[in-house]
């Protein structure tokens, strides 16, 4: 799926949520100074930020397909080498990077095997290949509560359950099936607060994702009884919301 939408909705989408899971997505990632890294699917640059921060703007790479992360990115980071393109066509030579990191990318990528292989093709031997995914299937996401309201009052909706990666243990059969080894599962846990069920619910009315192109759809009836049930079903404001993501580490 491609997000044609501003970097800045994004970030007020999820930003709140990836930008803390950048955190312990690296630390999971095993990434040490002197490496040089591959961020697939940067987006807006929750992940590349991390990157950045851990080891140097020089020894940090960054592609996506949207035209406006990439403009977001280069605007934040001017010393950084920025890419437009997709995780199935990367353009860099085999063995370019120490690790490749893919943070809540897999799940949309065209062909998340060709993806991933193309990832442990860029990365020398020895190297790290990361990738992590919220858990959708699972229901403890961040979106759960807003896709369980969803099928309350549509229960045909097509929803984000059945995403690649989005089950336990899917990642690492996807890892298999792309070639790489020893292959480690794990799951990584974050927690956002919100002040007001309204800074919950604005971000979905953006148009990002499959979630924001559901409201969009949306007559305005039918987006104030989705809004309704999505207050019924969520903690009284102010609350704090813990999520999760499956992740996995491999070699090429």
């Amino acid at each position: 799926m491609a997000f044609d939408v501003s970097a800045d909705s994004y970030g007020r989408f999820m930003g709140r949520f990836s930008e803390l899971l950048a955190v312990q997505f690296a630390e999971f990632a095993g990434l040490r100074a002197g490496q040089r890294v591959l961020d697939v699917g940067c987006g807006p640059g929750a992940l590349t930020g991390q990157l950045v921060h851990r080891l140097g703007a020089g020894a940090v790479s960054a592609i996506d397909p949207s035209a406006s992360f990439v403009l977001a990115i280069r605007d934040r980071f001017p010393q950084l080498g920025v890419h437009r393109g997709v995780a199935e066509r990367l353009p860099f030579a085999d063995c370019t990077f120490d690790a490749a990191l893919a943070q809540l990318v897999v799940h949309f990528m065209a062909d998340p095997v060709a993806g991933l292989a193309e990832m442990a093709r860029v990365t020398r031997p020895g190297g790290v290949v990361a990738a992590c995914v919220w858990d959708h299937a699972g229901g403890t996401g961040p979106l759960a509560a807003f896709w369980q309201a969803v099928h309350d009052l549509d229960p045909a909706a097509r929803d984000v359950v059945g995403l690649a990666g989005a089950g336990e243990g899917h990642l690492a059969e996807l890892c298999a099936t792309a070639g790489l080894h020893d292959i480690e599962p794990g799951r990584l846990t974050i927690s956002a607060q919100f002040a007001t069920f309204a800074e919950w619910w604005e971000p979905f009315t953006l148009g990002v994702g499959p979630a924001g192109a559901y409201v969009s759809q949306l007559g305005q009836a039918q987006r104030e009884a989705l809004r309704s049930r999505c207050e019924q079903l969520l903690p009284p404001a102010p609350f704090r919301l813990c999520v999760s993501a499956w992740s996995v580490r491999a070699h090429p």
